[in-house]
């Protein structure tokens, strides 16, 4: 249901034009296949952190819906450097399942310290 989601999420993000609005619809542009319309969801979120905060997590799960994992892992590298709450949901985020067998995401759940990556 694709359209109905891209539907809801235009609807949230003209109530409310804020980093997790705008997360929501870049990630349903890239599920339904519109790859132009979330990377221009990627660039409003750039120009927007120009004048406020922009959680790099947000940024990070789009490019992950995007299956672009270099600018993925390059954004969750910035989240962890800021100490971004959400990196404590790094391992069990459904949002990052694709990158669970990359060794990159291995790592950065070690140097997050996510339960699953502790030695025994």
């Amino acid at each position: 249901m694709y359209k109905e989601g891209v539907e809801a999420c235009e609807k949230a993000v003209a109530l409310f034009r804020g980093p997790e609005m705008m997360n929501a619809l870049g990630r349903a542009y890239a599920f339904a296949g519109r790859r132009a319309e979330a990377q221009s969801v990627l660039d409003e979120l750039h120009e927007l952190s120009k004048e406020r905060y922009v959680g790099a997590y947000y940024i990070a799960v789009i490019y992950a819906a995007l299956n672009d994992l270099d600018h993925t892992f390059e954004w969750l590298e910035r989240a962890y450097q800021e100490r971004q709450w959400w990196m404590v949901c790094l391992d069990v985020d459904p949002r990052l399942d694709s990158l669970r067998y990359d060794p990159r995401f291995t790592d950065l759940t070690r140097r997050v310290g996510s339960p699953q990556a502790l030695p025994i």
